[in-house]
């Protein structure tokens, strides 16, 4: 007897359960690899390595072409908070600090659902400024209290890991995961900052700027680079607040910190050193362009009076310092370096004073 033949509608649900458990068994994997990333993740303890976790570690979990963050960062807080931990934002190259996320991608307004489609240049390369070899992506919201705070951004060169047919749970519990993690880390560096940061001008304390400078030495001894600091002093302040009191004092030293603010680089490190003492750090900085950065800000303090009280203004100069060093590979008490560098530029503010105030005077370098 002929053996008989399953019939076309049979075959077809054959093929499809084959397709159906090929598709669970890859997203079981999918999930196994996720619940790991996801502890790597919870285990980051400070905010730049959980932002290494998030881009490197899922693209080498996932085997993906590429993985980008996009962060909302419209006050530059996560900046600045990565700033005054010793980090640079460019140098995480995969993630994007922006204002708003309209205008990165059609599909990152108005959803927290995760998308899944083909990689198109036009609408993805914002997102994704070296996609010439991706073919498919996702982008996942990060969630926090029914808003997006930025997406992860996943790639792929093929062309079907990321389609509308896929399932979207799992990813959409990862970016609830990257959303925690990133809300967390962004707190933790809060608080540290809250340790390091002078509440009067919101600059960093000198216990701060003395790490800092260790540092930024170290940094330029294997680049063959130098570090200079500014030491800044307001000429007769204690003036200032006899006649008009500390609230007028401290209201004066904050004017005099956005003065400066407003002329270093994000790079450089601003400091209350102590009393109306002021320091400004200057990576990769010689003592030469110091001392142009220097005038630069004795001059804008010094161009425009400052309202002191109510029908009084006043024009209030400061003295500064400026000295620079650039540490040789056999030195090594960077502490010492450190030290020396202050005392330098303290030195040069004193010759500064000394010399009539309102100007500026460089030490070694």
């Amino acid at each position: 007897m002929p053996e008989e033949r399953p019939s076309p509608d049979v075959e077809e649900l054959r093929k499809r359960l084959a397709e159906l458990t090929a598709e669970a068994v890859q997203n079981a994997a999918i999930l196994k690899r996720t619940q790991e990333r996801e502890l790597s993740l919870l285990r980051a303890d400070t905010l730049p390595q959980l932002l290494h976790e998030i881009v490197d570690g899922l693209r080498a979990s996932f085997g993906l072409e590429a993985v980008s963050l996009v962060l909302l960062d419209p006050q530059h807080e996560i900046r600045h908070l990565l700033i005054a931990g010793g980090d640079r934002p460019e140098e995480f190259r995969q993630v994007s600090f922006v204002d708003s996320l309209v205008g990165l991608a059609p599909q990152l307004t108005g959803s927290l659902k995760p998308w899944l489609g083909p990689f198109v240049g036009a609408d993805h390369r914002l997102i994704f400024p070296a996609g010439g070899e991706l073919r498919s992506i996702a982008l996942i919201a990060l969630p926090r209290k029914d808003r997006a705070i930025g997406a992860l951004c996943l790639g792929s060169g093929d062309p079907v890991r990321f389609t509308r047919h896929h399932g979207t749970d799992f990813l959409a519990h990862l970016g609830a995961i990257v959303g925690l993690c990133v809300e967390n880390a962004i707190n933790r560096a809060r608080l540290l900052r809250a340790g390091i940061t002078d509440f009067l001008t919101g600059w960093h304390n000198r216990r701060y700027l003395q790490q800092r400078i260790k540092e930024e030495l170290g940094r330029a001894q294997r680049r063959n680079g130098s570090v200079a600091c500014l030491m800044i002093d307001v000429d007769r302040f204690k003036g200032i607040n006899d006649a008009y009191g500390h609230l007028v004092g401290d209201h004066a030293l904050r004017e005099i910190a956005q003065r400066i603010e407003g002329q270093i680089r994000s790079m450089d490190t601003a400091a209350r050193f102590g009393g109306d003492e002021l320091a400004v750090l200057l990576p990769d900085a010689s003592v030469t362009e110091a001392v142009a950065l220097a005038e630069r800000i004795r001059s804008t303090i010094a161009g425009e009076a400052m309202t002191l009280a109510p029908g009084t203004s006043r024009i209030v100069t400061v003295s500064i310092g400026a000295a620079a060093l650039a540490p040789s590979r056999y030195d090594g008490d960077l502490a010492a370096l450190a030290s020396r560098l202050l005392a330098d530029a303290d030195a040069a503010l004193y010759r500064a004073k000394a010399l009539g105030r309102n100007r500026v005077q460089a030490g070694a370098g």
